[in-house]
């Protein structure tokens, strides 16, 4: 079943895997965001609800639960430009960044790639922890920090094959707080 996050964006009609099959989507005119602008979005607020306002970090989670990971990387990627990739929300852009890395890694078949990524964006969820509390944004940080733990101590193997068009490769969602009311976990 789709999850609201999933149904408020149009997905792409397929997950780029880099090596893959399917062509790169900004840098090939057969790509599927060729020719679409990447207008910057504005950096997401300093208080604790302006977060949900922003369409590309909510998109960006759609776009990850989904198991488009190179696409929710690349989301993220300009939110943390947008923030001057430094401070609190940047490093847990920063973080997300780094999840979704290890997503393409689990996809191109490369586990230290993978387990190198997810420990990052670990240490980066376990240091934002320490600063900020058990909350920013909407998400868990330890939470986040025990799931990037798992998968850098033991990285999923890719379910499916390079010429799947989408596979979700984790076992988990990232659902910020105001996304999570109606969302059957599966």
């Amino acid at each position: 079943m789709a999850h609201p996050s999933e149904l408020e964006f149009n997905l792409p009609p397929y997950a780029y895997v880099p090596g893959g099959p399917w062509p790169h989507p900004t840098g090939s005119p057969q790509g599927h965001s060729a020719g679409q602008s990447r207008r910057p979005e504005p950096p997401i607020g300093p208080n604790p609800g302006a977060w949900i306002q922003s369409a590309a970090y909510r998109r960006g989670f759609a776009l990850f639960n989904a198991g488009y990971y190179w696409e929710a990387h690349e989301v993220w990627e300009g939110l943390w430009h947008a923030h001057g990739r430094q401070g609190l929300t940047a490093d847990l852009l920063r973080g997300l960044i780094k999840l979704a890395a290890a997503g393409v890694k689990v996809r191109e078949h490369q586990p230290r790639g993978t387990a190198t990524h997810a420990r990052r964006a670990a240490l980066l969820f376990e240091t934002l922890r320490d600063l900020t509390g058990a909350r920013l944004h909407g998400l868990d940080l330890h939470a986040l920090a025990t799931l990037s733990r798992r998968i850098a101590d033991d990285p999923p193997r890719d379910p499916g094959t390079r010429d799947d068009r989408v596979v979700r490769v984790f076992g988990f969602r990232i659902v910020p707080d105001d996304i999570r009311d109606g969302i059957d976990d599966d």
